[in-house]
């Protein structure tokens, strides 16, 4: 059946339907075992399901809401919407595709982009942080003690080849975390093992269109803050080009470290070197 001609009742229901049907192996399943793998929900949990207005946190709001029909997790959802100073087109976006998909969100404003407008250079890094800031404060205003993102599988394994690649580290974005400024708040990433590819083929199928980048800055935004990742997703696609496993096996290095043949690590801020247990052993 045409888009055009289904009306919005029709839309939402294919939209959910297709979540939990057509999209099923590559949407739901994925999004339900990293809960019970990473344990990011528990009985009691009231979590704050953060929506920038993008093809992510969007799904991720579905995903949320099919697993409170359908799911026997006893917790509560408040789906939150930061505005930091959206032009009116992507606030207006973001308030539609809600009413179409039948998010009940929850608006409250910030002043970020027109402080991180006033930084030097690149303002994206800044702009994260106090994103973050504001939507814990928030959160924990609604009686949330949970805010969950919408990083995916790709998120991941691009972070871990941008660390080393140019961070001279290796680190990953963890499926969970404990806030260190709102104690007794934590962070979680439900859409930790679900693949980029198939949430755009979610948003096609269903003739969906949402935001790339809400900044005012758009095109200087995307340009400064994604450069690098852009080349790290590039050479991992063009790597999996010629070895499907490569993605797979990014993501697992970082299950699989063998403390017995790295030269040094940390762990809680105190670095270890390899000769400090060689030394012992002499």
């Amino acid at each position: 059946m045409n888009d055009i001609m289904l009306d919005e009742a029709q839309r939402r229901q294919r939209a959910e339907n297709s979540l939990i049907k057509k999209f099923r192996k590559q949407l739901w399943s994925p999004f339900t075992r990293a809960l019970m793998e990473y344990q990011l929900i528990q009985d009691g949990d009231k979590i704050a399901v953060c929506l920038s207005g993008g093809k992510d946190s969007m799904v991720m709001a579905k995903l949320f809401q099919e697993l409170l029909r359908h799911g026997k997790q006893n917790f509560q959802a408040e789906f939150l919407v930061m505005d930091p100073g959206y032009n009116e087109p992507n606030r207006r976006m973001i308030e539609e595709n809600a009413r179409v998909l039948g998010v009940p969100i929850h608006i409250f404003q910030s002043e970020i982009f027109d402080v991180t407008a006033q930084v030097g250079g690149s303002p994206c890094y800044l702009c994260a942080r106090m994103r973050r800031g504001y939507l814990y404060s928030q959160a924990r205003e609604l009686g949330c003690n949970k805010i969950a993102l919408g990083h995916h599988y790709d998120d991941v394994i691009e972070t871990i080849l941008m660390g080393m690649l140019y961070g001279g580290q290796i680190q990953t974005m963890m499926p969970k975390l404990h806030s260190t400024n709102f104690p007794g708040m934590e962070l979680i990433r439900p859409l930790y093992l679900v693949r980029e590819a198939d949430i755009i083929r979610w948003r096609d199928y269903n003739g969906l269109n949402f935001l790339r980048c809400a900044c005012k800055r758009t095109e200087s935004c995307e340009a400064e803050q994604s450069s690098k990742r852009v080349q790290v997703k590039k050479l991992i696609a063009e790597l999996a080009q010629q070895d499907p496993v490569i993605e797979k096996n990014i993501f697992r290095s970082v299950e699989n470290v063998n403390l017995n043949t790295v030269i040094a690590y940390k762990k809680d801020g105190v670095k270890r070197h390899f000769l400090d247990g060689y030394i012992q052993q002499g």
